[in-house]
């Protein structure tokens, strides 16, 4: 590198003798304007400026107050302009000198201190579940719908496939700043914050043999002013309890900041990060849990690194505020609402003999998608058996249970059942006594007396009761009405095998 690099660029050294010129007047402009802000800091942090709108409003007046002494001094409206660059680094240096000299917060609060809070749950009646939560301007309305285990999204990678059952979407409309630019499609913001909110709650989702829904949870945030990511996991697990979700534990997150000096080596964490306070020497550091422990945390630092003694005080701060969030959730909704609502779908769960899946299937989804038609159901069904019938109508559904039940049960020797007459036969009559399973009643099985003829005793769509007599060795089922009758007594003759176990199944 030494023999053929080139030599690196100063980019601050002066272009020319006039560009050096200008870095002197812009320096002794800036000393004028620095020493001016520090004759006013005393005034404009004289008083805690509580809300976001106070301090948006001082810092304004403070610019003002700059661009009128600056007049006074005949510099020109150019270089006041570029002066106003002064005050918003002035601001942060200063609010954190305050914090490592005094303890202070630009809002009156103490280091350890979260802004006051709000909880509200079941706003919006006609969703599935609803949860309002505020801390100090920082708003976020999250709402949960519940969908059937087939509204899953199937994700491939390129080393597996899985499938997501729980989504997060975060929307951050510019109103919730004060701003008034368009809406267009999700940026890196709403993708990064709704995965870490989304991320806070899985581990305590339920799991899905007990709780099969696909749960999608949005989380509107409607005033920010310091991490909106962690409000959001906090109405989202709001807004699951209100659904009736059974979580496992209630999670709540709190964004801790920090003032720092690295020259003098000079640390104070800060409880629930805002505006003002994220300047040059901080840190974000997002943690979300639960009363037992960390579900998920984010952290980014504008420093060269953290010391441990530094994280450790930030988890233990971080601690504190979260069971302070959790006491006040808790209060608000105890637990899981034991019921869903009254909008949310219904779904009963059962399994069949894997084997019998065809059946319910039927050839090309014939039979499925009949049920599915008929009764306004969703079914899924896994490969070990398990299926799920989803409907907001409970009469429809178990119509449709029963109606799968029905396909895929087993048949046993001796049970009674009832159907009507499907064929005619010269040999006897075939009866349906479940949905597609047919059994043969053969002639000498219609009547404890003789029968000339089939047509004599039964026609096609008669109603009949029947009892499975045998079931022979190919599967067949062999049924008897006369044997259906309580009052019935064997005679000489009806021990007979009835056809022989080689023929063709039907």
């Amino acid at each position: 590198v030494k023999e053929a690099g080139k030599k690196k660029l100063d980019l601050n050294q002066p272009k020319n003798e006039e560009d050096a010129v200008k870095r002197v007047e812009r320096a002794a402009i800036h000393a004028k304007a620095s020493a001016f802000l520090q004759q006013k800091s005393a005034v404009l942090f004289a008083e805690p400026l509580k809300t976001k709108v106070d301090r948006k409003a001082g810092v304004a007046r403070l610019k003002k107050e700059l661009q009128e002494h600056l007049q006074e001094l005949q510099i020109s409206k150019d270089d006041r302009k570029k002066a106003e660059e002064v005050v918003d680094g002035f601001v942060e240096a200063e609010i954190t000198r305050k914090i490592l000299d005094e303890d202070w917060r630009a809002d009156g609060r103490a280091l350890d201190q979260i802004r006051e809070l709000g909880c509200m749950v079941g706003l919006m009646p006609r969703t599935h579940g609803s949860g309002l939560f505020q801390r100090g301007s920082t708003q976020v309305l999250s709402s949960v719908t519940l969908g059937s285990p087939g509204m899953e999204q199937t994700l491939d990678t390129m080393e597996f496939q899985m499938k997501k059952r729980y989504f997060h979407h975060y929307n951050f409309p510019s109103y919730s700043v004060g701003e008034t630019k368009g809406n267009r499609g999700p940026g890196r913001r709403e993708i990064g914050h709704g995965a870490l909110a989304e991320r806070a709650l899985m581990p305590v989702l339920p799991a899905r043999e007990p709780f099969p829904y696909t749960i999608r949870v949005v989380s509107e945030v409607l005033g920010s002013n310091g991490s909106s990511s962690m409000g959001a996991t906090c109405g989202s697990t709001l807004a699951l309890m209100d659904a009736g979700v059974p979580l496992r534990a209630p999670v709540a997150g709190i964004a801790m900041g920090m003032a720092s000096d690295e020259k003098t080596n000079r640390y104070k964490v800060l409880t629930d990060l805002q505006d003002l306070e994220d300047g040059a020497g901080g840190m974000d550091f997002k943690i979300a849990g639960t009363r037992e422990g960390i579900t998920a945390m984010q952290m980014d630092t504008k420093t060269s690194g953290l010391p441990f003694d530094v994280v450790k005080q930030t988890f233990t701060q971080a601690k504190k505020a979260r069971l302070e969030i959790l006491d006040l959730m808790e209060q608000t909704i105890p637990a899981p609402r034991a019921e869903l609502s009254k909008y949310a779908p219904r779904i009963v769960s059962f399994h069949i003999n894997p084997d019998r899946i065809r059946d319910v299937i039927g050839p090309g989804g014939k039979i499925i998608n009949e049920i599915i038609a008929t009764y306004n159901v969703q079914i899924d069904i896994e490969d070990d058996g398990l299926v799920m019938v989803t409907s907001v109508n409970p009469e429809s559904m178990e119509k449709a249970v029963d109606w799968i039940k029905q396909l895929t049960r087993e048949v046993k020797a001796g049970e009674i059942f009832e159907g009507p007459v499907t064929r005619i036969m010269d040999f006897g009559a075939f009866v349906e006594i479940l949905p597609k399973t047919e059994g043969l009643v053969h002639i000498s099985e219609l009547a404890p007396t003789r029968v000339a003829k089939v047509e004599d005793v039964v026609k096609i769509g008669q109603m009949v009761k029947v009892l499975v007599y045998e079931i022979d060795a190919m599967g067949r089922l062999n049924l008897s009405m006369k044997r259906a009758n309580p009052e019935y007594k064997a005679g000489p003759n009806d021990d007979r095998p009835l056809r022989s176990s080689s023929g063709p199944k039907r």
